[in-house]
């Protein structure tokens, strides 16, 4: 189960000096014992639905193991049954059958029905022979029907505890999904900046925005094989609050634009961006272009 990854989470963040990622080792605490007993009672594939049954592992409950012992056996015991019954009668073709619609029966040919004993109770006649059934035969057929609605019950019952004690532990599952969604966001955030070269922003209340060979992320990474062409962009709120950029369509103009907004964007979430240098000051909204014939990325 996912929770059972936590503990191989727990040893690496445990070598981290980063305050962030050490302070995540909190949440991912006091759930090993929850991931132990699911992994040990669920079946690795267990059904769509609890009415199905087979949904716990043997040897989690005792009780269940019985009633799953006595629902399943039937092949065993129909085996020994035939076999008796064709000693005891001489009827070497002698069947023992189950079907949905009329259950276990004794499947006598024609030609053999002067040897079928007292005790068989004729149930069905079909062309070619008579159908009986036995008083052991019906005590059996009770037997599993009983112990298979009986199964149904103690796995709703036992599937109902597990999840009472999984929603026991729902305030603890929670806070460990967000540390994992956490490290899986800086993890791809690491990732990426050492594939395609990004660099650590430096983040100030300036109201700057400096990028030096600035990339757009998406773009460069759709080029296949072509090399990007870096932008550089300064702006302030004193002398250079606005840039006018002018070419002919399709030229990149709003590649520059969007290239800008994603690296603050990105910078302000706590990413490394795509550029040789930047320096971002806080940014509270963006507003960007989109034009005629953009393909977006």
């Amino acid at each position: 189960v996912s929770l059972g990854r936590l503990p191989p989470l727990r040893e690496r963040l445990a070598g981290c000096e980063a305050a962030l990622l050490r302070g995540l080792l909190p949440d991912l605490e006091g759930l090993d014992d929850l991931a132990a007993d699911l992994e040990r009672a669920i079946e690795e594939e267990p059904p769509a639905t609890i009415k199905e049954g087979g949904m716990f592992r043997r040897g989690w409950d005792a009780a269940l193991d019985e009633l799953v012992a006595i629902s399943t056996s039937g092949k065993e015991y129909l085996a020994r049954l035939e076999a008796r019954e064709r000693e005891r009668t001489g009827i070497a073709s002698l069947k023992v059958r189950f079907n949905k619609v009329f259950g276990y029966y004794i499947e006598v040919t024609r030609a053999n029905l002067h040897l079928v004993p007292a005790d068989y109770t004729r149930k069905q006649t079909t062309a070619n022979a008579e159908r009986f059934v036995t008083e052991d035969l019906k005590k059996y057929e009770e037997k599993v029907l009983t112990a298979e609605d009986e199964r149904v019950a103690r796995e709703l019952e036992l599937f109902e505890a597990l999840r009472e004690r999984v929603l026991a532990s729902a305030g603890a599952i929670k806070r460990a999904a967000a540390a994992v969604a956490t490290l899986d966001a800086l993890l791809s955030f690491a990732r990426v900046a050492a594939e395609w070269g990004y660099v650590r922003p430096e983040m100030d209340e300036s109201g700057v925005i400096e990028i030096v060979e600035g990339r757009h992320p998406v773009v460069e990474r759709s080029l296949a094989g072509e090399a990007f062409v870096p932008n550089d962009v300064r702006l302030d709120r004193e002398r250079r609050q606005v840039l006018v950029i002018t070419g002919p369509n399709m030229a990149g103009k709003s590649t520059v634009l969007r290239q800008t907004a994603l690296i603050a964007l990105l910078a302000q979430a706590g990413s490394f961006v795509p550029a040789a240098k930047a320096r971002i000051g806080l940014v509270d909204r963006i507003f960007c272009r989109v034009g005629a014939s953009d393909n977006l990325a």
